[in-house]
């Protein structure tokens, strides 16, 4: 998948951002422009899994929203198990019996990454429940510097995009109507 591609799909925008993480950015990644097309979500998770220890696996746990799609795409495509963390207050939760025994070797998904922040919910429920995690990998990773997790970390495109907080954001300071997409609530600023 090129980056002429992914424009062409309408899965990366130009313009002034509002992240989920409440960040800035002029690129914006419209996930779903992925996510709806099979074929395409079916080469970007074979790509990911082919950078991880995914044989390791047993279940494969995504965040939801965009996540579920990928966990479900990764555990196909594995033949094993997806397991779905949703969210629940400021964290995520097993529902639908999904829980990892403990032990369990899991490999996390997820569709973006750009500070990591459901990565790590997840993380944390994962440790909760006492599962291995063995694996993380993101469709797409945003992030300017990877997050250090500890765990191997693969993604089928990585594409830098820089953000900005509010306050020193340039977009802001040249007038640039906000724009805010996605479906997560921002946290306040």
């Amino acid at each position: 998948m090129t980056l002429e591609q992914l424009q062409q799909m309408g899965a990366i925008l130009e313009g002034h951002f509002l992240l989920t993480s409440g960040r800035h950015s002029a690129i914006y990644f419209e996930k779903f422009r992925l996510l709806e097309q099979p074929r395409v979500l079916n080469e970007l998770v074979a790509t990911m899994l082919a950078q991880l220890p995914a044989h390791t696996a047993q279940v494969v746990v995504g965040p939801t929203l965009g996540g579920v799609l990928v966990a479900y795409e990764a555990a196909r495509q594995l033949g094993i198990r997806a397991a779905y963390a949703e969210r629940e207050g400021d964290g995520r939760v097993f529902r639908r019996d999904g829980v990892p025994e403990p032990g369990t070797p899991v490999l996390v998904v997820d569709d973006v990454l750009t500070t990591g922040t459901s990565i790590r919910e997840v993380l944390t429920l994962l440790e909760e429940c006492r599962a291995r995690v063995v694996g993380i990998g993101v469709l797409i990773d945003r992030s300017e510097t990877p997050p250090p997790f500890g765990i191997p970390l693969a993604s089928a495109l990585r594409l830098p995009a820089v953000s900005y907080a509010p306050e020193e954001c340039p977009l802001c300071r040249a007038g640039m109507p906000l724009t805010k997409r996605g479906s997560r609530e921002t946290p306040p600023r």
